[in-house]
């Protein structure tokens, strides 16, 4: 059985070697222990109540019990902005015009941004390769959508999540090439690197703050502007599905997309449930789906992916499941079902 819990620091190790597995791309997860450490101790420190808001994140692992090793991971930030500027660029519009040349030309910008100052943000999800099956990577990414309904008071108003964006097999990206190697003596892994481990800033502040016309760019790195990466592209699918939009602003090392949305306008926030626990065999001719079952307890956060049946009288766990959960018949759980009818 797979379960997904908060990180613990005996997990340090098997998130090593995941970040070790994630390539170019993933700044969230450097593969270098003492950040990973660090990024363990906070989220430990925002379930005591220890840290302040501009420092409170959670760092969630997904386990395969069998094994007992930890084969993936995803994470959640409070607030960003906060204490440094959060960049990126915005896709905007400049307008040229003369009556007196009839001329009248409508120009693609980038505009530097720090709009989301104080959102809450989707992270560091990454899964084992050897584990991209049986709905493994949709549990790892939409479970945070439900832990953000049950505490949503932990939250900010809105949330966003910036995805990859194009790079080659090397780790080479056309706009980091048409675009920002310009203006730093580095290239785009290096740069990626120490976004990673905290000076994103520093390399922001080199970036020019007045807009940058789109068509000056090579036709590599213009195409490329707001563009998912080809391994990213399911999980950008999986989040538009829950309710998250592209509004305009991308990256300012890789161009990928950012993307979106109110907290009400979550699917887990609108369609999400609290049901009672029933242990014990489910009953037949009852319709059989795949769930998302949470317990809902803030410092020992579990949950499981379930196919089987919830109706008005609850959802039928097996004693495994519920001791999983560490649940007892009659307590609830919270469920929602995996998949967006509307989109599946």
């Amino acid at each position: 059985m797979m379960i997904i819990r908060h990180a613990e620091h005996r997990d340090l190790d098997d998130i090593y070697t995941l970040s070790t597995k994630a390539g170019t791309g993933l700044t969230s997860l450097p593969p270098n222990k003492e950040i990973l450490s660090a990024r363990i101790e906070r989220t430990r420190n925002t379930l005591n109540g220890e840290a302040s808001k501009h420092e409170q994140g959670y760092l969630f692992v997904l386990e395969d019990q069998q094994t007992g090793r930890v084969v993936g991971v995803s994470g959640l930030e409070v607030s960003l902005g906060l204490t440094e500027p959060w960049y990126n660029f915005h896709v905007g519009t400049q307008v040229h015009a003369s009556k007196a040349l009839n001329v009248y030309k409508v120009l693609p910008t980038l505009f530097l941004s720090n709009d989301h100052t104080g959102y809450s943000e989707l992270c560091t999800l990454f899964l084992d390769p050897d584990y991209r099956h049986s709905n493994n990577g949709k549990f790892l990414s939409k479970i945070r959508f439900l832990f953000i309904t049950a505490f949503r008071q932990f939250f900010e108003r809105r949330l966003l999540a910036e995805m990859r964006g194009v790079s080659d097999e090397v780790g080479r990206s056309p706009f980091w090439e048409g675009l920002g190697k310009h203006f730093f003596n580095m290239d785009f892994s290096t740069a990626d690197y120490l976004s990673g481990i905290g000076q994103k800033v520093f390399i922001a502040e080199l970036m020019p703050r007045y807009p940058l016309y789109i068509d000056l760019l090579p036709d590599n790195a213009r195409n490329v502007i707001g563009k998912v990466h080809p391994h990213t592209l399911p999980a950008y699918r999986v989040l538009e599905s829950e309710g998250m939009r592209y509004q305009g602003y991308v990256d300012i090392f890789d161009g990928g997309p950012t993307i979106e949305a109110e907290l009400d306008d979550l699917r887990a926030v609108k369609d999400s449930c609290l049901i009672s626990v029933r242990v014990g065999d489910a009953p037949t001719n009852k319709q059989e789906s795949n769930y998302l079952v949470a317990n809902d307890a803030y410092y020992d956060y579990r949950a499981i992916l379930f196919h089987g049946t919830v109706s008005d009288d609850g959802i039928y766990l097996t004693a495994e499941q519920a001791q999983t959960l560490d649940v007892k018949q009659g307590q609830s759980v919270r469920v929602l079902v995996l998949n967006n009818p509307t989109t599946v």
